[in-house]
C-alpha cells in the first residue's frame, strides 16, 4: 500500500490542475468508502422495503421506534449538560492556573477518551457493582448480606459513565479557547467599571460560545451513538437506538426494523456531524492574536488553593477510582468466610492472568483468552496500514484548492458520526460470503476498524500538512528533486509527529472497538473487547477475574497510547 500511495502521489504531483490532482488522490479512498461504507448503508436501507421479510408500515409497532429515539435524545442531552456543569470549571483550571501534578492530571483526564467501553464498564463494576469494593466495604462494615449500593442497571450509571468519557473533550476544546482569549478586553472592561461577573457575561462568555457549542455538539454526538456504556451499565431497562438496533438484528432477527432504526440514527448523526463541522470552521478563525493569550499563574489566595484542591480531587476520583478498582480487583481473590456471608477474605493472586493462557474444558471459547490478544494485535496492525495509507491520500487530496473538496469532506467525516453497530449490521448483510466471513481470518474486522479510525487519522495529518511552507517544496524541486523525493525528504520529516499520533490513534481505536466487532467477530476469533464482554456476562469468579485481567491489560495499553500522543503532538495542537 505504501508503494501504491507513492505511485498515486507521484502522478498527482505531475498534474497541474488541482481538481484533477484531488480526483486522482481520491480514487482509492473513494473506492474504499463506496465499497465498505456506503454499500452496507444502502443495503440496510433496502431492508426496510424488502418484500422478502414481509415488512409492512401498517403493522409497524412505532413504540419500538419512538421509545429508543426519545430515550437516546434524553440521555444524550442530560449527559451533555452534566458534562458541561462538571467540566467547564476544569477547563478554566487548566487554562489559567499552574499547580503540582498538572501534566499527570491532564494525562489522566485524556485516558477515558480512547478507553474501550468494556474496560470502563468493568472498572465501574469493580468499584460499584454488587461485588465491587464500595459494596464489599459497606457489607463488611455493617454486616449486610446484600449490596446496599445499586449502581449497575441504573440511569445514573449511564450519565456518570458518559461524563467519565467526555471530560477530556470539554477540557481540551474549551480550555484551549479560554487560554487563547485576549485578556486585555476583560481588563479594559474592569477599568471601565465592569464587575468580574459582568465582564465574564458580556466578554468572556460570548468569545467562548463557539468553543462551548463545538464541544457540546461533539459530546452530544458521542453520547447519542453510545453503545457499550448503555448495554453494559444501563442494562435491559434502557434502550438507545444503538442498543435497539443490536437487539433487533442480533437477538430478534428483525432486520427491517433494525434497518429503519439505523436510517433514523444515521440521519440524526449526519445532521450533528454537519453542525459540528460548521461550528468548528467558525471556531478555527481566532478572534484575537495568540500573543495576547492568558498567562498561566500559580494560585495566590487561600480561596483559589482550596478551589483548585477540591477540583483536582474531584477529577482524580472520577477518573482514577474505577480504573484503580479494576486493577486492584484483577490482582485480588475474594472468598467468603465460612458461616459469614458478609465477611470476605482477600488475597493477592495472579491466577486470573495465568488463566488467560489456558483453555479449560467447558470454556466459552474455542481458543484460550490470550488468543483474543493475538487477534486484536493483528487487526490493529492491519488497521494502521489501511487507515494510514488512505489517510495520507485523503490529506493530500483535501490540501488541493478545489471546490470538489467541500462536497467530499463531509462524506469522509460521516463514518465518525455513523454508528459502529449500524456498520456491523451492514457488513453481515453485504459481506456474508467467503472470503469476507472466513472463520480462519475475518477480513471485515480490520476494515471496519479502519473506517472508524480514518477520520481521526485525517484530522491528525491535515493540520500538519497545511503547515508545511510551499517554498520548501519549490526550493527542493528547483534543485532537481523529483516529487517522490520531495515527499520523502521535505514532507515526511515534518509530518512524522502527526504520523506517529495517527498510528497511536489507529492502534488504540482498533484494540478497543466493540460495536462493529460484536456483529462480525467469530467465536474462534474474538477481539479483546468481545472476550471481555463474554466473560463478564457469565457467572463465576474465574470468568469475572479473567475479564478484569484482560481489561487491565487493555487499559495499560491505552494509557501508554495517550502518553505517547501527549509526548509526540506539538504544543497547542488539538487532538479533536
Amino acid at each position: 500500500m505504501r508503494s501504491l500511495f507513492s505511485h498515486l502521489q507521484l502522478h498527482a504531483n505531475t498534474i497541474k490542475n488541482p481538481t484533477w490532482r484531488a480526483i486522482l488522490l481520491w480514487l482509492l479512498p473513494g473506492f474504499f468508502l463506496i465499497i465498505f461504507f456506503y454499500q452496507p448503508l444502502i443495503a440496510i436501507f433496502k431492508l426496510i422495503f424488502s418484500p422478502a421479510f414481509g415488512f409492512s408500515w401498517s403493522n409497524l409497532n412505532w413504540n419500538r421506534v419512538w421509545q429508543p429515539l426519545g430515550f437516546t435524545f434524553a440521555q444524550a442531552t442530560l449527559s451533555t449538560l452534566l458534562t458541561l456543569i462538571i467540566c467547564l470549571p476544569s477547563a478554566y483550571l487548566f487554562s489559567h492556573f499552574i499547580f503540582p501534578g498538572q501534566k499527570l492530571l491532564r494525562l489522566v483526564t485524556s485516558l477515558p477518551f480512547i478507553l474501550p467501553t468494556v474496560v470502563a464498564a468493568a472498572g465501574f463494576n469493580a468499584l460499584l457493582g454488587p461485588r465491587g469494593w464500595i459494596n464489599l466495604g459497606l457489607m463488611g462494615l455493617f454486616g449486610l448480606e446484600e449490596a446496599p449500593v445499586q449502581f449497575l442497571n441504573t440511569f445514573a450509571a449511564i450519565l456518570i459513565a458518559h461524563v467519565f468519557y467526555n471530560t477530556a473533550i470539554i477540557i481540551r476544546i474549551v480550555g484551549s479557547a479560554w487560554a487563547n482569549q485576549n485578556n486585555r478586553l476583560v481588563q479594559a472592561a474592569q477599568v471601565l467599571g465592569a464587575k468580574p461577573s459582568q465582564a465574564f457575561r458580556e466578554i468572556t462568555l460570548p468569545l467562548l460560545s463557539p468553543a462551548i457549542l463545538a464541544a457540546s455538539l461533539l459530546v452530544f454526538l458521542f453520547d447519542f451513538t453510545s453503545f457499550g456504556v448503555v448495554l453494559m451499565l444501563g442494562g435491559p431497562g434502557f434502550s438507545t437506538l444503538e442498543v435497539e438496533i443490536y437487539t433487533q438484528a442480533f437477538h430478534l432477527l428483525n432486520l427491517p426494523l433494525a434497518g429503519l432504526l439505523s436510517l433514523i440514527q444515521l440521519t440524526c448523526t449526519l445532521t450533528l456531524t454537519i453542525l459540528y463541522n460548521r461550528v468548528s470552521e467558525t471556531r478555527s478563525n481566532p478572534v484575537m492574536p495568540q500573543a495576547q493569550k492568558t498567562i498561566l499563574r500559580k494560585p495566590k489566595t487561600l480561596t483559589h488553593r482550596l478551589w483548585i484542591t477540591a477540583l483536582v480531587l474531584m477529577l482524580l476520583m472520577l477518573m482514577t477510582a474505577p480504573l484503580a478498582a479494576l486493577t486492584i480487583r484483577s490482582l485480588v481473590k475474594l472468598e467468603p468466610e465460612r458461616g459469614e456471608r458478609s465477611t470476605i477474605q482477600t488475597g493477592f493472586t495472579l491466577q486470573y492472568y495465568q488463566e488467560l493462557f489456558i483453555n479449560r474444558r467447558g470454556s466459552l471459547f474455542y481458543v484460550p483468552p490470550v488468543e483474543a490478544v493475538h487477534n486484536s494485535l493483528i487487526y490493529a496492525g492491519l488497521t494502521i496500514l489501511i487507515s494510514l495509507t488512505l489517510g495520507l491520500l485523503i490529506t493530500y487530496a483535501l490540501k488541493q484548492r478545489t471546490a470538489i473538496n467541500r462536497w467530499i469532506d463531509p462524506l469522509l467525516m460521516l463514518p465518525l458520526g455513523a454508528s459502529a453497530v449500524t456498520l456491523g449490521l451492514g457488513f453481515i448483510i453485504v459481506f456474508n460470503t467467503p472470503p469476507w466471513n472466513s472463520p480462519d481470518f475475518p477480513l471485515l474486522i480490520p476494515i471496519a476498524h479502519s473506517l472508524i479510525a480514518l477520520p481521526f487519522v485525517v484530522r491528525s495529518l491535515l493540520p500538519a500538512l497545511r503547515s508545511i511552507p510551499q517554498s520548501l517544496r519549490q526550493a527542493a524541486a528547483a534543485l532537481g528533486a523529483s516529487p517522490l523525493r520531495v515527499f520523502r525528504e521535505v514532507d515526511l520529516p515534518i509530518l512524522m509527529r502527526a504520523l506517529l499520533v495517527s498510528v497511536v490513534f489507529a492502534f488504540t481505536i482498533s484494540l478497543g472497538e466493540f460495536g462493529a466487532s460484536s456483529f462480525i467477530s467469530t467465536p474462534d476469533n474474538p477481539t479483546i473487547p468481545i472476550a471481555i464482554y463474554r466473560y463478564i456476562s457469565k457467572p463465576g469468579a474465574l470468568n469475572y477475574g479473567q475479564a478484569l485481567a484482560m481489561s487491565t491489560m487493555l487499559m495499560l495499553i491505552c494509557a501508554a497510547g495517550i502518553w505517547l500522543i501527549e509526548k509526540i503532538r506539538l504544543p497547542g495542537e488539538e487532538v479533536f
